[in-house]
């Protein structure tokens, strides 16, 4: 490759490593951008509570 091209999407890689020789304050930073792409996604959500066992809907066993 003689002249710079662009890449599409598809072509960039995910990660490009610069130095080898990462600061703690640099892993830091990588991790803080993953962390936050980690947790970017919607909660799960809870599932509704089965009546089963409610204490209130138990009739006496006398």
């Amino acid at each position: 490759m003689t002249a710079p091209e662009e890449l599409t999407a598809e072509q960039k890689p995910l990660l490009k490593v610069i130095d080898q020789n990462a600061t703690p304050e640099d892993v830091a930073a990588i991790v803080a951008v993953f962390a936050a792409m980690g947790s970017a996604g919607e909660a799960p959500k809870k599932k509704p509570r089965s009546l089963w066992a409610t204490p209130q809907l138990r009739t006496p066993l006398h």
